[in-house]
């Protein structure tokens, strides 16, 4: 299994990826039409604080993605490490 933020247009989604290929998007960043950047880490349950709106930059998206593991809520016992290379789809290289 594999745990990447994958690019897409408007910004990222933090994917696992089993053995089998099959991708299951766990949080995402994105630059909204308004200019502005938000983040949210999915949840089992409902969580508003799992999100957040006018960030500063992608990166402190991600940052904030990440520090709630939601791979773990989904994917329990997996001992999941997070790859440091973005992985960009051909699309958008």
């Amino acid at each position: 299994m594999r745990l990447y933020w994958r690019q897409r247009k408007r910004g990222f989604d933090l994917i696992v990826e089993d053995d089998d290929g099959d991708a299951f998007n766990v949080g995402g960043v994105r630059h909204t039409r308004r200019g502005g950047i938000e983040a949210m880490a999915k949840t089992m349950g409902y969580d508003p604080g799992r999100s957040i709106k006018n960030l500063p930059s992608m990166e402190h998206g991600m940052q904030f993605v990440e520090q709630f593991e939601p791979w773990r809520d989904f994917f329990p016992g997996y001992p999941l490490e997070l790859e440091s290379d973005v992985v960009v789809p051909d699309e958008l290289s």
